[in-house]
């Protein structure tokens, strides 16, 4: 696949190629908003959010999305109600259950990042299965952040780092970069080219903080529970128009990012 510039390598700055496979990184927001508006219990949301998956993956390839990645469960969400924890546990094992099949038949690979500690064992035995029957698959790529932050992450590469230096199979000066970057769970994927946030909410909340350096940022005010093809497709139009320059300067101007 063709990929963006390194971040600090020059060139000129130009709108992203409408023929370049992507990276679409998705925070999945709003589910708690959508029942309440509806007076519905929580768990509903949620469970209206799997949907709202579904539709999300089944259209990604044909807008020339090659990697998605969803939030689905972050480290802070472990504060909530007992209750909703529970019912935000129970959502990988419906999905797979419902789409793991037909995902495995599609050439989806499937990935699972964040800490697997703290996950019951049968939600890491269905996490296991679902990336064990769809490692020969190269179609198309659906990575999902669960029980992950992105703080959380880049504490975890440190310390990966840090044993490696106590092993004596790296030394500290070694590190740069592209080294910490293979330290970290999303090193099997290129950085996003574009993260999107629905739900109306307009920060990162802690998602792919390192990989986000050079990302196009779009918010979109729609709950996740009624997210379809058409928001995702306006995401990809409105990313398509943006001018990417790296930290490089563009017509005579000059850009901070």
């Amino acid at each position: 696949m063709a990929r963006s510039p390194e971040p600090n390598a020059a060139g000129p700055a130009a709108e992203t190629p409408a023929g370049e496979a992507l990276h679409v990184a998705l925070v999945m927001d709003g589910n708690g908003r959508w029942a309440k508006r509806r007076g519905l219990p929580r768990s509903l949301g949620h469970r209206a959010g799997v949907e709202a998956l579904k539709r999300t993956v089944a259209a990604a390839p044909d807008l020339n999305i090659r990697y998605l990645t969803v939030f689905g469960f972050s480290t802070e969400n472990w504060s909530r109600p007992a209750a909703e924890v529970a019912e935000l546990m129970a959502l990988p094992r419906r999905y797979f259950e419902s789409d793991l099949g037909r995902l495995e038949r599609e050439g989806v690979r499937v990935r699972v990042i964040g800490r697997r500690a703290g996950l019951n064992a049968d939600l890491v035995q269905i996490i296991e299965e679902a990336e064990r029957r769809t490692a020969g698959n190269d179609k198309f790529f659906l990575q999902v952040a669960f029980n992950y932050g992105g703080q959380a992450d880049l504490t975890d590469a440190a310390r990966r780092f840090a044993q490696d230096v106590a092993a004596g199979l790296v030394a500290p000066e070694d590190l740069d970069e592209a080294r910490f970057t293979a330290y970290l769970s999303t090193s099997a994927t290129p950085p996003p080219d574009l993260i999107v946030r629905p739900s109306g909410e307009q920060r990162l909340s802690n998602f792919l903080l390192w990989e986000a350096a050079y990302s196009e940022l779009v918010f979109q005010d729609v709950l996740w529970p009624d997210y379809g093809p058409e928001h995702l497709k306006a995401a990809i139009d409105a990313f398509r128009t943006r001018e990417r320059r790296y930290g490089a300067v563009a017509d005579d101007a000059l850009a901070a990012g």
